[in-house]
């Protein structure tokens, strides 16, 4: 049996928005349509989410270690447990109510659609400078996505037309679909592709969609960026993806790359830095300037100093939720000189005399 909380990386008592959350993370990492994409990975995060999504389907799932309930063995024995006699014999069930269960069994999809769909969720890139991801900036980005149309406001109708009741499904929005299985003849419902499921088509169509209600058009977006965004981080941007032929749009996913600094490090909510320091400054200790997010600042570095040591700059690093700054950390490295006068050696010789 799969374990389809395993595939989804949650914990078996997780909430319906954790199963949401982690299956939105991994359908945008394993998209087919992704580079590096993987279509069988991607099929079997689906399926888990198809189960655990749906508060029957996860009963049984959690009770019987199935989706559509206890099994009771294969066919080839006689199905023992129930009688299949009857099946076959033109008679024909009626399972839009049960569309789920059976969808996946009779036609490799959903038997029963949802009467609305949400558009498609889009993917967007934005790169930040080091110091823009700590402060946080308002960057503008350049989508493509299809969004409600200007002239008919989504009703696919041309300027002064009206609509009329869909004669493909009269009005319903759904249609019904029946197949011929081993069982018998089952009947389920479907979004009616003529009307999109409105029940209503205009009697003349807008020429600026084609009387789709929706057109691709080019938008330009000014992201919000909040302070101590990480490298890899998605943001959320709600509404802003295709707007389906139901008028409900999809979101857009903002993708984080922080460009590296070769100035600072980020560390959780703390900076690092280093500095090389004269062997003398080392030994007797001194004062120097630092470049930091801020500007310079100085520090002081103490007597006896060895490389590797760390000298700290409170808070003058990362912001976290609460608006609490992480520290400035400065990694030492004593620089050892190449080359030495004949006075730098005989002090050298005296140190060695003395020990050190």
């Amino acid at each position: 049996m799969k374990d389809y909380y395993k595939i989804l990386g949650v914990e078996k008592s997780a909430s319906q928005e954790d199963i949401k959350k982690a299956f939105r993370k991994l359908a945008h990492e394993h998209h087919p349509d992704k580079k590096g994409g993987d279509d069988v990975k991607f099929k079997e995060i689906n399926e888990a989410y198809q189960t655990l999504s749906d508060e029957s389907k996860r009963r049984n799932y959690d009770q019987f270690g199935s989706a559509s309930g206890p099994q009771y063995g294969g066919f080839g024995g006689g199905a023992q447990g129930f009688d299949f006699s009857g099946f076959g014999n033109g008679v024909e069930f009626d399972f839009e109510g049960m569309g789920d269960i059976f969808g996946d069994m009779f036609g490799g999809g959903r038997g029963r659609q949802r009467a609305s769909s949400g558009g498609r969720d889009l993917v967007a890139d934005i790169d930040l400078s080091f110091k823009d991801s700590v402060f946080g900036v308002d960057k503008n980005i350049k989508i493509r996505r299809s969004s409600v149309c200007s002239d008919c406001s989504g009703t696919g109708a041309e300027k002064g037309s009206k609509l009329e009741t869909c004669d493909a499904c009269g009005g319903a929005g759904q249609v019904k679909e029946t197949r011929q299985t081993f069982f018998g003849v089952f009947s389920t419902a479907k979004i009616c592709d003529r009307c999109n499921g409105k029940g209503k088509r205009p009697k003349l169509l807008c020429k600026n969609c084609s009387g789709k209600g929706v057109k691709e058009v080019s938008e330009d977006l000014r992201i919000k960026i909040a302070p101590g965004v990480n490298d890899g981080e998605t943001l959320r941007v709600k509404g802003y993806g295709d707007v389906s032929p139901e008028l409900i749009a999809g979101d857009l996913y903002v993708r984080v790359r922080v460009l590296k600094d070769d100035r600072w490090k980020r560390s959780g909510n703390d900076i690092l830095a280093n500095l090389e320091i004269k062997l003398t400054e080392a030994i007797k200790g001194g004062n120097r300037e630092v470049e930091t997010l801020d500007g310079l600042a100085k520090v002081k570095i103490p007597a006896k100093i060895n490389t590797g040591d760390i000298l700290r700059i409170k808070e003058y690093g990362v912001k976290d939720k609460r608006g609490k700054r992480g520290d400035f950390l400065i990694k030492i490295k004593v620089e050892i000189p190449t080359k030495l006068s004949k006075k730098a050696e005989e002090a050298v010789k005296i140190l060695e005399a003395e020990g050190y």
